[in-house]
């Protein structure tokens, strides 16, 4: 895409994206390239999944592929994502995509079970990653989808309304048709389990990245 395109990330154009080591800061030369410390990914770490990339430049990329393939790539609706990460018409209700037990999640995600913010300092005690893990590294969700609790937090296509339940059909429901920041969704290896779960929502502008941000696509 980058090579065809000589697209500009949001991290290009402004010359850093935020990176946590003992605190959050941004970080200047830090874009798709990078890892979550926000040094040159190497080879290695090509299965990771892609970080310090904002919204935009997910939709640009999906926009870009539906040109190339001939296929609909886009990010998915907020309640795409949840339904998903729930299990589909195979849901067996669980908290975290794969499971209802904490205890048991590490087997099912990337995330911190330390007793601190922001916990990079030392990998979880149950996985054997302290930043961001290969994608398919842990069991999948009842649907067959892994990593959609932690690991990064994923972008989702709707614009963020605090209402966003209250106000909307319980089918299928439809995110705001304007706003300031876009819906992210899943948590990420630098969160507690509690902010892991399926029904968490988090925000930002659609400009912002960092190096626990990515996304996933879904196509009809």
């Amino acid at each position: 895409f980058i090579n065809e395109t000589n697209y500009q990330t949001d991290a290009d154009k402004g010359g850093n994206s935020w990176v946590y080591t003992t605190k959050w800061k941004k970080k200047n030369g830090v874009n798709w390239r990078y890892d979550a410390k926000g040094d040159k990914r190497p080879r290695s770490d090509y299965n990771h999944p892609v970080i310090h990339v904002s919204w935009q430049d997910a939709v640009a990329y999906c926009n870009w592929l539906k040109k190339t393939t001939g296929k609909a790539f886009r990010l998915p609706t907020e309640a795409e994502w949840e339904y998903a990460a729930r299990g589909g018409n195979k849901s067996n209700g669980y908290k975290w995509a794969g499971t209802n037990t904490e205890s048991n999640l590490y087997r099912y995600a990337n995330f911190t079970d330390k007793n601190t913010n922001f916990s990079w300092a030392t990998k979880s005690q149950n996985d054997n990653y302290t930043y961001t893990a290969p994608v398919g590294e842990y069991l999948p969700n009842e649907l067959g989808i892994y990593d959609m609790s932690g690991n990064v937090w994923e972008w989702c296509s709707d614009w963020y309304d605090s209402d966003y339940y209250e106000n909307s059909p319980r089918n299928n429901p439809q995110g705001a048709s304007s706003g300031i920041f876009r819906v992210l969704r899943g948590g990420s290896c630098n969160i507690k389990p509690n902010d892991c779960r399926v029904a968490r929502r988090h925000r930002n502008p659609p400009t912002f990245r960092s190096s626990n941000i990515g996304f996933r696509l879904v196509f009809p």
